[in-house]
Order: C-alpha cells, then sequence, then structure tokens
C-alpha cells in the first residue's frame, strides 16, 4: 500500500475512535438474539443513513447490505466485508456501564465489536471513496449464532450476486491475543459442525428387578461409546474430527431405571465428503444398538455450517498489509481450530479470508474467552481492526 494511504487510515481510525468504541458500547447494551435483530438493523441504518452511505435493510429479514462505490461502476470486482449483529443467551456478569440491558442476552462473542468495527471501516472508506482501488460491498448479516446461519440466508438472498466480487473478509474477536495484534492462517481453518440429538426410550422399573426393564441409560452408554470409538476410528488419521456428547440425561434413582434417556453432541471435521459418511454410518450404527438393546431411539442430526477454507493468496495479501500496518511482529500464523462460523458459507463461493483480532489484556483483567458471562475487550482493539478492514480496499 501506499504510504500516505497507510498514514491517512491511521489517522482517521484515531479520529474515530471514540465515536466506534460509542457505537460498540451502545450495541453492548442493547443485544438481540439471533434473528431478531430489528433495532439493531434501524441503529446501523440511521448511521449509514447520516453518513450518505446507500443500503437496503430487510436483507433475510435483518440483514443490510451498503455499497461504498466511489468512481466505479456496479460491474466492476468488489471487496466484500461482513459483520455480524447477534448476541448469545448468557447473564452477563460485567460490571461495566455498557453492560447488557437485557437480561440473560450478551454480546459475548463480539459481535458488538465486528458491527462497530465495519460501521467505522464504512465511514472511513467512504471518506476516501475517490481514491479506493475497489469499490466495497458492506454485508451486516443476522444470526451468526443459530442454524441455519445468517450467513446462508443472506447468499440465499443474493448478496453474493448483486455484483462481481474480488474476495470477502471478516474479523472476529480472539480474547487469546493480545491486543495490537491480529492472526492469520491459510487454507483450511475452521471446522463444520452439526448437531446429534438422540432420545432412547426403554422400559422404566425397578433397579432391583432389571429383567422387566430395558435400560435406556446402557443402550445410552452404548452409543457414547460408538460414537466416540466405532465411528471416529474410521477417520482418515489426517482428517480432524470431533464426536462429541456434551449433554446425557436419564432422571431415574438409585432403585430406579428411567423410561428415557436424552442425548445431544457434536460432529466436528474437515473433509465434506468424510461428514456425510459418518453421519450414515451414525444411523446404522445407532440402529444397531438400538436393536440390540431392545430400545428405540430416535435420532435427528442438526446439519450445521460447512468447514472453514481461507483462500490462500487473498490471505497472504491481507496479511502483508496487516505487517504494514502493524509490524510484522504483530501479525502472527494461526493453528487449525475445532470450532465453526457460517462465515464458512461464503468461502465455498469466493475467495474469502477469516482472521482474529486480539482484544485481550492481562493487565486490565480482560482475559475470558467468548461465551464467557465476563467476556470483554480492550477497545483500543477497535482502531486495529478498521484499519485492516480498510486496507483490503487498496
Amino acid at each position: 500500500m501506499k504510504s500516505e494511504h497507510i498514514k491517512q487510515i491511521k489517522q482517521l481510525s484515531e479520529d474515530f475512535f471514540s465515536e466506534v468504541n460509542e457505537i460498540r458500547e451502545y450495541l453492548h447494551s442493547n443485544p438481540e438474539l439471533s434473528f431478531q435483530e430489528v433495532n439493531t438493523m434501524r441503529f446501523v441504518s440511521e448511521r449509514l443513513r447520516e453518513w450518505n452511505i446507500p443500503h437496503q435493510t430487510g436483507v433475510a429479514g435483518t440483514g443490510i447490505i451498503a455499497h461504498i462505490r466511489g468512481r466505479f461502476s456496479e460491474d466492476t470486482e468488489h471487496v466484500v466485508l461482513r459483520a455480524d449483529l447477534d448476541a448469545l443467551p448468557i447473564l452477563e456478569r460485567n460490571d461495566v456501564p455498557y453492560k447488557s440491558k437485557v437480561d440473560g442476552v450478551m454480546h459475548a462473542c463480539g459481535h458488538d465489536v465486528h458491527t462497530s468495527v465495519l460501521l467505522g471501516t464504512a465511514k472511513i472508506l467512504k471518506l476516501m471513496e475517490n481514491e479506493l482501488s475497489f469499490p466495497v460491498q458492506l454485508l451486516f448479516q443476522p444470526g451468526e449464532e443459530k442454524a441455519p446461519g445468517g450467513a446462508s440466508l443472506m447468499i440465499a438472498a443474493g448478496a453474493l450476486k448483486m455484483n462481481p466480487i474480488k474476495a470477502i473478509y471478516a474479523l472476529h474477536v480472539f480474547p487469546e491475543m493480545e491486543v495490537g495484534k491480529v492472526g492469520f492462517r491459510e487454507g483450511l481453518y475452521m471446522a463444520s459442525c452439526d448437531e446429534l440429538h438422540l432420545k432412547i426410550i426403554g422400559k422404566g422399573g425397578h433397579a432391583a428387578l432389571p429383567e422387566n426393564c430395558i435400560d435406556p441409560i446402557s443402550a445410552g452408554a452404548k452409543v457414547v461409546a460408538s460414537l466416540s470409538n466405532d465411528i471416529k476410528a474410521q477417520c482418515d488419521p489426517k482428517t480432524p474430527c470431533i464426536i462429541s456428547i456434551g449433554h446425557f440425561e436419564a432422571i431415574g434413582a438409585t432403585n430406579v431405571i428411567p423410561e428415557t434417556a436424552i442425548l445431544k453432541g457434536t460432529f466436528r471435521t474437515m473433509n465434506e465428503e468424510w461428514r456425510q459418511e459418518a453421519l450414515d454410518l451414525m444411523k446404522v450404527k445407532i440402529a444397531q444398538i438400538a436393536k440390540e438393546t431392545g430400545t428405540t431411539i430416535e435420532f435427528e442430526i442438526v446439519k450445521g455450517y460447512p468447514f472453514l477454507e481461507n483462500d490462500s493468496e487473498t490471505t497472504v495479501e491481507l496479511k502483508r498489509k496487516a505487517q504494514e500496518f502493524l509490524g510484522t511482529e504483530n501479525v502472527e500464523d494461526l493453528p487449525l481450530r475445532m470450532t465453526a462460523e457460517d462465515f464458512s458459507f461464503y468461502t465455498r463461493l469466493v475467495p474469502a479470508c477469516f482472521f482474529r483480532l486480539g482484544v485481550r489484556n492481562e493487565a486490565k483483567g480482560i482475559v475470558n474467552g467468548v461465551h464467557h458471562p465476563n467476556f470483554d475487550i480492550d477497545k483500543n482493539a477497535l482502531k486495529m481492526g478498521m484499519q485492516i478492514m480498510v486496507s483490503t480496499a487498496f
């Protein structure tokens, strides 16, 4: 990038920092759950309108698409920048002036940060629109936290068909990384994610008379062992794969065998062929266990997000720009991660880069991970987020 552009972007991110931080604190105080982001959409729209950025609301329900084209036409390749709007059903425990005003709802995954950063980015891009190398499309999407994922709905609504696309970018807060740093990974980065729901129906009765019962707990134990051993053992060792049961509920007593057991779990991998093969194997195995144990097993698979793969050329290019802004020592390489993100839907269709923004500050006690009731960020991360996102259009 030209040194004068780097200098200008840094200065503008400083100039707008206070305003963007106020936006973030407002969003944090007023969270809305997935696909319910009506007021958040209105708030974002008001800011875009104030800055004379053309946009449409109501995309995929509560999403927004905006454009900053400057001297470019609609048929020029666009850079696409995405932020997510939704919060989580978590009761916040932070004692801060911008604490959530909605009981049991909290921006515990940093989507308030993503949205405020993209708004700050939009304001800078609008001021520099005649200097841009590429026109920009902004996506403020609903429902990242909940299947089927707002990204899939934005795509279905035509978000990637409005203009030719050079690449799409998104950032995500990373409380494991100190503020002032960012992280990148080329190629495979995050896993696909499917939910497993099982209801095992047996025959309850007195625990001292097991011959008169059909034990759903024993059947459930067989299911857990089979998923962990039989299914996973057939996965190629080179393919990352996790099958975990995180919920096993069977309400009996010391002398009572219950009627039913409820199991819930997750399946994650980074190979779509194996993903489908494994899900089919699970159905077969669970049917066999039902037959062997005399139980009835209702097995539901909630298909989630595909694996996330960053385009190598796009990622290397943005990593180089990040080094120009922050210094080589503040740009890190990331390991594979078995968490999931609906940004993966975009990566299947256009060149993409999903990167991490450091928000940790141990000296200030900002150390908690995402989805934690005490999650928070060092607000200075907002400046780095804006700088790297703006750089994508140069």
